[in-house]
């Protein structure tokens, strides 16, 4: 509980859910810790303070653990607020790419042939 004159903590349960509406998870959409954000929209007059900030935050692509860490709020509540401001498109997302399982490696056998020559030299 916070004393009269003393900022509220940013890991404050009651700050947390007044932040989030309430809601514990982030909707339909999975952002990863790494996945890029980048604004496409200035904060408007009367938005809530942390979507400014994140707005703010992404003029450049930014990585959801870095506006977490700028805002001071845990990851799974900055999520809550990034999917609010994807919905309303005022975010983007770029998720990293990954390779894909099925990518055809080079075969083993032929780089320990290349290996036993490299060696030879």
């Amino acid at each position: 509980m916070t004393r009269v004159g003393q900022p509220a903590r940013d890991d404050d349960p009651d700050r947390l859910y007044t932040v989030t509406g309430g809601r514990s998870q982030a909707p339909q959409h999975a952002f990863d810790v790494v996945t890029l954000i980048v604004s496409e929209d200035e904060p408007q007059p009367g938005m809530q303070s942390e979507h400014a900030r994140i707005l703010r935050l992404c003029a450049r692509p930014t990585a959801v653990v870095e506006v977490a860490a700028e805002l001071g709020l845990p990851v799974s509540v900055v999520k809550i607020l990034l999917g609010d401001l994807l919905e309303a498109g005022r975010i983007t997302a770029r998720h990293p790419r990954f390779v894909p399982a099925q990518a055809k490696l080079p075969d083993l056998d032929m780089l320990k042939q290349v290996l036993h020559g490299l060696q030879k030299l």
